[in-house]
């Protein structure tokens, strides 16, 4: 038996939805991304919503939007992926790396303020894994220091506090429908916000700078003539082809959400008797999004200590798990400690210690909406052995 990390579910719908681009002619961003953007929008509940290439270009446009500038600093998790970051350094800024709280893999919100600086212009907090960050102390420390903030919800969908979901508590917000997440366009990204004027950059922005859109200009009279330039802007617009499969994932984005919740709680049950695991928490009045299903690896209260011991342990217990065919994955890597940051900035993992030990123990299980109750067994079952026998 071979189970993935995970796996995009794709039906009939997807592909009748990617042939009417190529009927139509119409493959770059057009009349199907619209749609997207409408549906998602919707979906979260946000006043507006924009689509790009990826969720690294979102998040990039994001900064641009804002201003930010060679000088300025940004605070972000120490344990995500580098994009977070590098985001912030595409812009000349600099990335203030904050340490998470090990229950939640997210951004510790105590420790945030003690980092702000005269040059701190903004905060990036992570909602990971499908968990949405602490956001009260956090909008409330913007609010105080006037910093903004942009949601990373690259994983996020789903995600909510108190029915509210991520991507629109801040100032933006930022998805990925990257095929490891719940729903795909093979590559992709949304930026979410309830500003206007920031919405109306953020398209100008993700296609050269440009006035007005391609289908704008090509559906409106004299539309022989190109639009203004008046931003330094990127080609990151997303294409027809791929907001047509995305128009259809969103249609049934609900039974997706609903199906990976399902198998996590299914995880809960038959995970927590297992001393040597800590399976997610998830705060009261917060729902997970289930992006990804992260276990933290602990027979022993880890620690700086004895952290390479136990690293070594888990990734014995993953390769037993690889050699039965069934994959798992470290949740994620700590941004701060990846060779070009730690070597530009002289950060260590002491500076870092619950980033640095998420990253050596995290174990990601086999999550996917079309997982059946047979191969959700034999992961539990194998786990668990493969753990006694390491």
């Amino acid at each position: 038996m071979k189970i993935p990390i995970t796996k995009p579910y794709f039906g009939e719908e997807e592909r009748q939805a990617v042939l009417k681009p190529l009927d139509s002619g119409w493959v770059v961003q057009g009349p199907f991304v619209r749609e997207f953007e409408a549906k998602f929008c919707s979906f979260i509940g946000s006043g507006f919503a924009a689509a790009s290439s990826s969720c690294t270009s979102a998040l990039h446009l994001a900064m641009a939007a804002l201003g930010l500038k060679p000088g300025d600093e940004v605070i972000v998790p120490a344990f995500t992926w580098v994009a977070t970051a590098n985001v912030v350094e595409y812009m000349g800024a600099r990335p203030i790396f904050c340490d998470v709280d090990l229950r939640t893999f997210n951004l510790d919100a105590e420790a945030v303020e003690s980092l702000v600086t005269s040059r701190t212009v903004g905060i990036l907090p992570v909602h990971l894994f499908g968990l949405c960050a602490s956001m009260e102390p956090l909008l409330a420390l913007s609010r105080r220091r006037k910093l903004w903030v942009v949601e990373d919800a690259a994983c996020a969908l789903g995600g909510r506090i108190g029915g509210v979901h991520a991507g629109t508590f801040g100032d933006l917000g930022c998805f990925s429908f990257h095929p490891r997440k719940s729903i795909t366009t093979g590559e992709g990204g949304m930026v979410t916000t309830g500003r206007g004027e920031l919405d109306r950059l953020v398209r100008c922005l993700r296609d050269h700078g440009a006035s007005s859109s391609d289908l704008d200009r090509h559906t409106a009279t004299r539309g022989f003539l190109l639009a203004e330039y008046a931003h330094l802007g990127y080609n990151y617009r997303m294409t027809d082809l791929q907001a047509a499969v995305g128009s259809a994932q969103m249609d049934r984005a609900r039974w997706i959400l609903g199906e990976r919740g399902r198998r996590a709680r299914r995880y809960d049950e038959r995970l927590s008797h297992l001393s040597w695991l800590k399976t997610p928490w998830v705060p009261p009045g917060f729902d997970h999004g289930y992006q990804a299903y992260v276990c933290l690896f602990c027979p022993e209260e880890p620690s700086l200590v004895n952290a390479a011991k136990l690293h070594s342990r888990r990734n014995e217990v993953m390769s037993r798990l690889e050699a039965k065919g069934i994959a798992t994955r470290q949740g994620t890597h700590a941004a701060a400690l990846q060779t070009y940051y730690s070597a530009k900035y002289g950060l260590k993992p002491e500076s870092f210690p619950q980033s640095f030990l998420a990253d050596r123990l995290s174990i990601a299980l086999p999550l996917f909406p079309q997982m059946t109750d047979e191969e959700q067994d034999f992961v539990v079952r194998e786990f668990q052995f493969a753990f006694e026998s390491a």
